[in-house]
């Protein structure tokens, strides 16, 4: 017969209970997985949720209404290379020397590999880390994602519309020229929009079919969840559409009543089901951010090749809002309140610093880091604010709360008249959003005040930028 059976029972209770306490803390301290979803060129319009009147985004609709919405969310700059520079390092994309667009085989140049990129700070705590999609920080081997803190790669390493001129002999060091003769080249007519489809630092397919590049995007990314599902990991997927030329495979071909633009829109939304099913399927879901945005707006000159920014001004290639405001979505069950809409200003230079934060890893300080943590933002804490005071467009214009001003581009008097007004444009964006009224002349005070800011913004940014990367460039 058993001795003090009521203590024994009290004794198993409390050591069930040091268990259960002590799996909850596991799995309290469980990193989170990281997806980020990178389109190249989508207009601010081009989603269902955030206004498309033809374009169906069933997925990305309902990853906003199980998420949060940002209206007020920037890339680094209305071009590829230099939004993409501010995304990895967490910078304007100034400060790291990368200010316009990589072209292949022109200047040897990409990325400093001296700069530190958000996949090597979320190796501090041993994260597998992918780039599935275009690159386009440099196609030299020096600059390839994985000498830039990821695992692996798959994709093409610079826009879609690009291509090697055999003429030049910087074409000899390309990084997939074995194989490739110079008279093969030169007999290639068109050569244009023929690009090679590498694996790390190797071309697996030339020229790649473009048609499936979205699929076998997302069977890459679908299938490294599955390798990684009992991992912290990161996924970074830079489409490579919808950058012309535009490409869907035959399920999707035809189908978008936007033409082939929609087709090319509703295939990556597809994808972005796939990966949400990859997560749940993996039993990561809940412990996974996935965010959605865009590297710059919309090619307008494209016509019905190219998006729309509505009701936003404009797109690629300028700082008004088309250009460099982008749809956001971002997505966390238990983490991210559902259904939410936040209106503060942040930006993909945000992106490093809060994924640094969730994740309890250190950012640089042996340089300055320009974005800012939105974990509160994120979270939707009550009254949360953006962490900016200012945000600046590529140098050339500033945004400070609802004001925006554009340097440059105001009225200027003509020869012989007295100055009438500022030669900058100021726009009211809490009323203007469409920015069609200059309001400067009727506020100088907030001229010279966003002017100062502006001023004093690019001294900063020339006294403490980086070089761009050379071949010369070596990483400690």
């Amino acid at each position: 017969m058993l001795k003090h059976p009521i203590r024994l029972i009290a004794t198993a209770l409390v050591a069930l209970c040091v268990v259960a306490l002590a799996g909850r803390a596991v799995a309290a301290e469980k990193l989170p997985n990281f997806v980020l979803i990178f389109t190249d060129d989508q207009g601010y319009q081009d989603i269902g949720c955030f206004g498309s009147p033809n374009i169906k985004t069933p997925n990305l609709d309902n990853m906003a209404k199980e998420g949060m919405k940002f209206t007020d969310f920037y890339c680094g700059a209305p071009v590829c290379s230099a939004s993409r520079a501010a995304l990895m390092t967490g910078c304007y994309c100034a400060r790291t020397g990368v200010t316009g667009v990589f072209f292949p085989n022109r200047g040897y140049k990409g990325l400093n590999p001296e700069e530190v990129t958000v996949a090597e700070v979320l190796k501090q705590k041993g994260y597998a880390t992918i780039c599935i999609g275009k690159w386009h920080l440099g196609d030299e081997k020096p600059f390839l994602p994985i000498r830039q803190g990821f695992d692996s790669y798959l994709g093409i390493p610079y826009s879609n519309d690009m291509s090697v001129n055999p003429k030049m002999s910087v074409a000899k060091n390309c990084v997939w020229r074995e194989g490739m003769t110079e008279e093969k080249m030169r007999n290639e007519k068109p050569r244009r929009n023929k690009v090679p489809l590498l694996r790390n630092d190797e071309v697996v397919e030339y020229p790649t079919d473009q048609s499936l590049l979205t699929k076998r995007y997302t069977e890459e990314g679908v299938k490294f969840i599955k390798a990684n599902k009992d991992r912290p990991f990161f996924l970074y997927m830079p489409h490579t559409m919808p950058h012309v030329p535009l490409f869907a495979s035959e399920q999707f071909k035809g189908k978008s009543a936007r033409g082939l633009y929609g087709d090319v829109i509703e295939e990556i939304d597809w994808s972005v089901g796939q990966i949400l099913k990859a997560l749940k399927d993996a039993g990561v879901d809940d412990n996974t951010l996935v965010v959605y945005t865009s590297d710059n707006g919309p090619w307008l000159s494209k016509g019905k090749a190219g998006g729309c920014a509505l009701p936003l001004r404009d797109g690629k290639f300028t700082v008004y809002e088309g250009g460099m405001r982008m749809p956001c979505i971002m997505r966390w069950p238990g983490h991210v309140p559902a259904g939410k809409t936040c209106d503060q200003v942040a930006a993909t230079m945000d992106l490093m610093p809060t994924f640094a934060a969730l994740a309890g890893c250190k950012v640089p300080d042996d340089r300055v880091i320009d974005g800012r943590s939105i974990v509160p933002l994120l979270e939707g804490k009550p009254g949360a604010k953006s962490p900016h005071e200012a945000f600046f467009y590529r140098g050339k214009a500033v945004r400070a709360g609802k004001w925006k001003l554009i340097q440059g581009g105001g009225k200027r008097p003509k020869k012989g008249e007295k100055p009438t007004g500022p030669n900058a444009q100021l726009y009211d964006l809490s009323t203007d959003i469409s920015e069609k009224n200059n309001v400067a002349a009727e506020n100088p005070e907030v001229v010279e005040r966003l002017m100062a800011l502006l001023k004093k913004h690019n001294e900063e940014i020339k006294a403490n930028g980086r070089p761009v990367g050379t071949l010369q460039t070596q990483k400690k």
